[in-house]
Order: structure tokens, then sequence, then C-alpha cells
């Protein structure tokens, strides 16, 4: 039991941490805003570079800073279950039949983001602001970006955020403590949506919603590449669709 307390203490800590990063992207995400409102003439010029164009956090090193923070925050939970010697099958991480969970995956993270597509165009349509200013800042200027943005980026965070709030909050707890998974489904999805707190009141109503889907897959098909798959799909065409040339 020790070494589930251990586990459950590390896995407390990357919730913690993820939750407070996410506070900062908000706030930085409210001043940006406010400054972006305020009158231009009563801003001073903006630092810039020799060549005379603003200076900014390039995309790249915004890319890279997600991919290692995240890939990190993985690391430590990969090692944490490993030292628990947590079961793979409490983890889902036991595929019966791999092609079978890729197909269930890849249906239900189509399905996902067709529902959440039409969603935040209906919302549009009516006039509520749909914030798109973090998918913006992380969408690639260029071929190479792409590649690193769907093969590297896109997957770290598909299977960091599904290891941890699928996986570990709800298939770990529920094993290791004798939880009800549903209850932990719902735990983790208000944590999930908590740390999409960068894409404002609706992002995390709406994050919160994709995450109990997602929290749900997992318990009944039991595997976790089911969820990472969906999770990726979503992201993967909310960006090829709103940033990319299919847009």
């Amino acid at each position: 039991m020790a070494r589930w307390a251990v586990f459950a203490g590390l896995t407390a800590l990357v919730v913690f941490l993820l939750l407070a990063l996410a506070r900062v992207s908000q706030v930085t995400s409210r001043e940006t805003v406010a400054e972006t409102q305020t009158d231009a003439s009563e801003r001073p010029e903006p630092a810039r570079h020799p060549e005379g164009e603003p200076a900014s956090l390039s995309t790249g090193l915004l890319l890279a800073n997600v991919a290692l923070s995240q890939g990190l925050f993985l690391v430590v939970l990969l090692g944490s279950a490993w030292y628990a010697r947590i079961p793979l099958s409490a983890l889902g991480a036991t595929p019966a039949n791999w092609l079978g969970e890729l197909a269930v995956g890849g249906a239900l993270g189509i399905g996902l983001y067709l529902v959440n597509e039409l969603g935040s165009r209906a919302a549009e349509a009516v006039g509520i602001e749909v914030p798109d200013g973090l998918r913006e800042s992380l969408a690639p200027d260029s071929m190479v970006g792409w590649v690193v943005l769907l093969a590297v980026v896109l997957p770290t965070i598909a299977v960091f955020e599904e290891f941890l709030f699928r996986a570990a909050l709800v298939g770990a707890f529920s094993t290791g403590f004798s939880l009800s998974p549903w209850l932990l489904a719902l735990l983790s999805s208000v944590a999930f949506a908590l740390g999409h707190g960068a894409q404002g009141a609706l992002g995390m109503v709406v994050t919160g919603g994709l995450g109990f889907v997602l929290a749900s897959a997992f318990i009944v098909t039991g595997s976790l590449l089911v969820v990472v798959v969906a999770h990726y799909l979503i992201n993967a065409l909310e960006f090829a669709v709103n940033e990319g040339s299919l847009g």
C-alpha cells in the first residue's frame, strides 16, 4: 500500500503543477486580451527585432515547451507507476486487439471532433465567442513545424493527458483504492477541464464534457490505446481544419 501511496502522491503533485500552469496561462491570456482592447495610441511601441519585426516567442519555442513539459510529467508518472507496480491492466495498457482498438479510437476521435466542431460553429453563429488564441499560437507556419506538431507534440500531449486523467486517475485509483470508476471519471473530468483554463470558461465546459466521454470510453473498453488515439485525432483534426490547408 505504501507504494500505491507514493504513486497517488506523485500523481496528485503532477495534477497540482498542471493546474498551476493552467492558471498562469489563463491569467496571461486575460492580460493579453485586455492589452489588445486598449487603444493603440495609449500603448507603447512594442519591442522589435533589428529587422523591424515585433519581438515574440516563436511558435517553435512554444511547441518545444509544451512537448518537454508534458513529456517530463509523463516520465514522472511512468516512473511512479513502475515503482508502485501498478498492474498494466489497471492502466488499460494490455491491448487484446490492436487493430480493433485503433479502429474504435479512430471512430471515437472523429465523432468527437465533428461534435466539437459543429458545436463551436453553432456557438459562433449565435454570437458566442469561441476562444482559439492558444491553438493559433501553436499553429506552425512551415512544413517542418507541422511535422513536429503532428508527429511529436500532439502525440506527447495525447499520451500524457490520457495516462494522467484516464489511466492513472480512473484506472489505477479505482483498482488500488477500491473507488467507483464512474465517480473518478467525473472528478478527473473536472480536473481535465480546469487544466485547460487558458481556453476560457466555454472551453473548459467543452473540454470537461470531452474528458468525461473519454473517461467513459476508457472504463467501457478498458483500453488506454482507444482514448489516446481518439484524443490525438481530436487535436490533430482541429489544427488541420482550422489552422492548416483543410480550413
